[in-house]
């Protein structure tokens, strides 16, 4: 496959997903906000709750 075969494969792919992909609504929308706000809470404890403990041992 030539190297102008690839780039107009990829053209091709790249319009369809942007054909079949959707807007999302508005609940679908929140619910993704939530459970990212979520996760990000998440990892930013578990790093605190890390950087404690090593300062802790760390002396």
């Amino acid at each position: 496959m030539s190297y102008k075969e690839s780039i107009l494969n990829f053209i091709k792919q790249c319009k369809r997903v942007l054909h079949v992909a959707k807007k999302p609504d508005k609940e679908e929308y929140t619910n993704v906000a939530k459970i990212t706000g979520l996760g990000i809470i998440i990892i930013g404890v578990i790093g605190f709750a890390i950087s404690i403990t090593s300062q802790l041992i760390g002396g």
